[in-house]
Formats: structure tokens, sequence, C-alpha cells
């Protein structure tokens, strides 16, 4: 009988392994892929998770990047330089999982790839997982298998809204060796590029209001008007849960982490963070569900409700009026200096959103947009 399985091995279940673990709780992750598997993801990861964990991911950050150009439609640029004390990780996701489920195993961890999980079912006082590696069982569950997974529906968490993102990847010397920030070209979203490396991931999101774009389509218009050849490259397309308002992420004995929680930022789409984030604190909440704090697991709603969703819930209003008017905020907001330094800072974890939102909130809305000022 073990303490808890945690099902993906992504950032989520990785973090949330490795602080059972640390904790002395007998902990196994269970990986329907081969692992390290590939992972369309484009890769860019705030310095501030190095404040959540005790190692060093130094080994698996193949980029740090100060800078941020921003474009309208591929012209009118405007750079940012990065006024943290750490530059933005850029980090290849089969590296930097397989990092950090290697670090859970050193503090007694262990892990199972090729095995799906096939079905849960509740035995009185613990979870029996069958999956194609036969039965196994423990006492809680965290629920990390991403936006697809099928465990949040067999814990009866009500499904997510779930939009589409897409991402392809090409030879780093075909581009700058900067992030950049596209608007205009794609409808409630935008176009973003990351260095990653030998190679460079070029990805894009809806973010807001019905997918009325497709997304192959969008990346390769934008390809093409850069003159990037991506007639090699695979264009993955995914779904993305953002974060939608206040709901349980607990239930009987069991969590819901990472994109299975719909931890995304509704205005850039950042993931890793968050889920990261998600994952330590569900493993501090079955630490004391373990313990015999019968809150614990309620305790784990209300710390990504008031830690994660009250800001999450600002990003989703600058949102909803930057996406609907993107040439606006693209002049009156990403134009500005003051802007995007402060974007920069929310990217790397030095702000949050209400330390900016009321006053971007009236930039934007201020004059611009009936209504609102």
């Amino acid at each position: 009988m073990l303490d808890c399985i945690v099902v993906g091995a992504g950032p989520a279940g990785g973090s949330a392994a490795y602080h059972l673990a640390k904790r002395g709780r007998s902990v196994l992750v269970l990986e329907r892929e081969a692992l390290p598997r590939y992972k369309p993801c484009s890769g860019g990861v705030s310095p501030a998770i190095a404040a959540w964990f005790d190692f060093d991911f130094a080994p698996v950050i193949v980029q740090k990047v100060d800078t941020i150009r921003y474009t309208w439609k591929v012209g009118d640029p405007v750079e940012a330089v990065l006024n943290t004390p750490e530059p933005m990780w850029m980090v290849q996701r089969d590296k930097f999982d397989q990092h950090l489920m290697e670090q859970a195993v050193a503090v007694g961890a262990q892990v199972q790839d090729q095995t799906e999980v096939l079905g849960i079912e509740f035995k009185g006082d613990h979870w029996q997982v069958n999956t194609s590696s036969g039965t196994m069982q423990a006492r809680y569950l965290v629920a990390a298998d991403g936006a697809k997974g099928p465990m949040a529906q067999w814990l009866g968490f009500p499904a997510r809204v779930c939009r589409m993102g897409a991402v392809l990847e090409v030879p780093a010397s075909a581009v700058s060796p900067q992030a950049q920030f596209d608007f205009g070209l794609l409808k409630n979203g935008f176009i973003w590029q990351f260095p990653k490396g030998d190679r460079y991931s070029i990805g894009t999101g809806i973010l807001r209001g019905k997918d009325e774009q497709d997304l192959n389509d969008v990346l390769a218009d934008y390809a093409k008007k850069l003159k990037i050849d991506i007639s090699q490259a695979k264009i993955h397309q995914h779904p993305i849960c953002l974060w939608e308002g206040d709901e349980d992420l607990h239930g009987r004995q069991s969590l819901l982490a990472g994109e299975a929680a719909g931890v995304l930022d509704p205005m850039t789409a950042e993931g890793i963070r968050p889920s990261m984030f998600s994952g330590v604190k569900a493993a501090e909440a079955i630490d004391g569900a373990l313990a015999g704090n019968a809150q614990a697991l309620a305790g784990y709603t209300q710390t990504m409700q008031e830690e994660w969703g009250k800001d999450m819930a600002w990003a989703a209003k600058l949102a909803g009026i930057f996406y609907r008017v993107p040439n606006i905020g693209y002049k009156v907001g990403v134009k500005r200096a003051s802007a995007t330094d402060r974007l920069g800072k929310i990217l790397c974890g030095e702000l949050r959103y209400a330390d900016v939102a009321n006053r971007a909130l009236k930039k934007l809305g201020g004059g611009l947009i009936p209504g609102l000022g």
C-alpha cells in the first residue's frame, strides 16, 4: 500500500513526487510514455521555480534570455530588456522533465513508465489503480496527466474548458536568438518564439473566444513572412487548459495538479511554473492528510485559489480586453517600455498581475473601449 500514486511525469507530477518523497512518503509515478519523452512545448521557464527546490536546474537550462522582441504582424518591432535578477530559462521538455524525475527518484520516489492507467476504483479507504502493467494501491492520488488525460473525469470532476495550442521547432540558425512575441496574426492569441540551444520553438494558442482560425495555417503564414523553411518541421497541435476560475481541485483522497487542474495563465499561456507550483502544494497537502489533517486537501484548493487563482482573475481581465482590441493593446501597452518591462517581470515571476492590472486596464480601456475607464 503506497502513500500516493501520481499519474503523469510532467512538471506537476515530478514536483509532487519529489516533495512527497523528500518528506519520507512512499510515492509511485505512473507515466504512459517511455521516458524521456518528447513534449510539444515552447520551453520557457520562470527562474522563480528555483526557490521551491533544493537542487540545481542548470544541467537542463539550454539558454537564458534577457531580451524580448515584440512585433505587430511581424512589423513595427520593439525590444525590451528583462530587468530581473535572473533571465528567463529555456529548456527542452524531455530533458527538463527527466531531470526533475531523476531528482525525485534520488530521494526515494518510484517511477514506472510505459504504464497506461486504465481505470481507478475507490476501495473504502484507498484507491486501486488498474494499469496496463497490473494493479496498484495507494491512499491518495494526484492526477497530473495533462489537459487530455482521463483522471479528472474518473475522479468525478467537471469537464474543463480546453482550447487549442500548437508548436513547431526549427533549427536555431533559422531565426534570431531572442525570445519573440508577435501580435495581430492570430485572433484571440499571439505567436511566440523561444530559442532552445540547437533549435527554436515557435508556438501559438487560442486564449479566449472561439477557435476561429486553423493554428497550422497561422504558424505556416508566420513562418512564410519571416522566410523560415518549415517544410521538414512537424506542427504539433495540443489542448491547453487555462485557469477558468474558482473550482475545487480536491476530491475524495485525490487532487488535481498541472494542466489537469487548468492552471495555465489566460494572458500568456504560461504553464510550467504554475504546474510545478501546483505539484509542490499538492505534496504539502497530501503529506498533511497522511499526518491526520482532515482539512489538508481542502486547504490545497484554498491555497491554489489564493496564491494563484486570484492573480489569474486579473490576468483573465487583461486578456479579455487586450485580445478584444489587440491593435490598441499593442500601441498603448506593449510598445511602452514600462509595460514590456512589467510583462517580462511577470513571466519571470518577479511581479504579479495584481501589481500592475489596475493601471494596465485603465490604459487599455480608458477612452478607447466604450464603458471602460
